[in-house]
């Protein structure tokens, strides 16, 4: 049988759900049946890179230089016809787009490039109810005008395809869910004990310790998070507070942090890539998201026996089942996710039943799944185009 290339395309490979998505399907797809490139814009950020692991992971990458997260028409123009040289020269039966820039740009230039079969993962939309109006209907046209070249598109929630098709983008055919993977025994089984990560970040061994893993964007509402857990200070003073993770509003919430007196027991982590043993030292994960597509950090916290509190949006509300594996509350109510919060603090036995339930529930998102979801995919599509390689 022979090999079949296979390209996937996204923005940037900054430390984020889509990257990582994206990163462990390219690793984990068979060698036998699979060349596995990837092509990435340069930019990274606070968020992070990972650029740097993709590569230690042996993943063949290429950098295009214009390819930007930003709408720059000079630099799109030059990216578009960049990836239609690239995807010509690399003969590739399959492109795999990611992310809104490179998924509208990517799509064309392999449409342009003659591929045999495109795919689009949607690990949330480009437009939604944040927007300017203006803004987000020129993203629903763009993704109406690209679907009829798309041979189908993943969606990594259920919510998330009913998201695209109330906006008109497709039909159900369209869609295939396949959920984003991780790599449980990871956070199952912390390479690191609790009482060690906990001394290093100076937290008392036996605190209760909520926290979060996070953008410190407008996304994630990282401030809803500060402000909630300022509430659940004055009710449980012997909680402690952990974020992990950077982003541009960092200066507000250090701010804000000092302004709700939180200085001596919220502690701002930065970058971190050993999240198994951060996990590891909460009792209860909580997100503070505006709009998700599914968030891997969510099944991250499942699979490390945590009980979650999550705004229900999107995929968080697929992946959090409500006083089953945790409490979904509403947006933009940092009150709401404080008494959530409060609620688990205050009742041990319940936090525990949840993040047991979480724990034998977080097979669903296992990396090896997710990848062979996607080859059966690729594989289908492959049949259908009559392609018999």
């Amino acid at each position: 049988m022979a090999h079949i290339r296979v390209l996937h395309i996204i923005t940037r490979l900054i430390v984020g759900g889509a990257q990582e998505n994206t990163m462990l399907t390219a690793a984990l797809l068979d060698p036998n049946r699979y060349i596995v490139d990837v092509a990435s814009g340069p930019q990274t950020g606070s968020e992070g890179s990972l650029i740097e692991e993709v590569r230690a992971r042996s993943i063949s990458l290429t950098i295009e230089p214009t390819l930007v997260r930003e709408i720059n028409p000079i630099k799109d123009l030059l990216a578009f016809i960049h990836l239609i040289r690239f995807i010509k020269r690399g003969h590739y039966t399959i492109v795999h787009t990611h992310s809104s820039k490179a998924g509208i740009l990517g799509r064309w230039a392999a449409w342009l490039a003659g591929t045999p079969v495109i795919v689009h993962t949607v690990h949330g939309w480009g437009h939604h109810d944040h927007q300017h109006s203006l803004v987000r209907a020129l993203y629903i046209i763009l993704e109406k005008l690209t679907l009829p070249i798309t041979d189908r598109l993943i969606a990594v929630s259920s919510l998330n395809a009913e998201k695209g098709l109330h906006d008109g983008i497709g039909r159900l055919e369209d869609y295939v869910i396949i959920r984003s993977g991780i790599e449980l025994d990871r956070f199952r089984h912390p390479r690191v004990p609790r009482s060690e990560t906990r001394a290093a970040l100076g937290i008392p061994l036996n605190a209760p310790v909520v926290g979060t893993v996070t953008r410190l964007s407008p996304q994630k509402a990282p401030l809803d998070f500060v402000q909630a857990m300022g509430v659940v200070a004055q009710s449980a003073p012997e909680t402690w507070f952990v974020m992990v993770g950077d982003g541009p509003l960092r200066p507000q919430v250090e701010t804000l942090v000092t302004e709700l007196g939180l200085n001596d027991r919220l502690i701002l982590t930065g970058l971190r890539r050993d999240i198994p043993e951060l996990l590891a030292t909460f009792d209860i994960f909580a997100l503070s998201s505006l709009w998700e597509g599914l968030p891997r950090v969510l099944p991250q916290a499942m699979a490390a026996g945590l009980p979650v509190v999550a705004t229900a949006v999107d995929g968080n509300a697929e992946a959090i089942e409500d006083g089953v594996n945790g409490l979904l509350v509403p947006p933009e109510q940092p009150g709401e996710l404080a008494q959530a919060v409060i609620r688990l603090l205050h009742d041990p036995q319940m936090a525990r039943r949840m993040g047991q339930a979480g724990r034998a529930r977080a097979d669903e998102f296992d990396a090896w799944k997710m990848v062979d979801e996607i080859a059966n995919l690729y594989e289908n599509l492959l049949r259908e185009k009559g392609l018999k390689l």
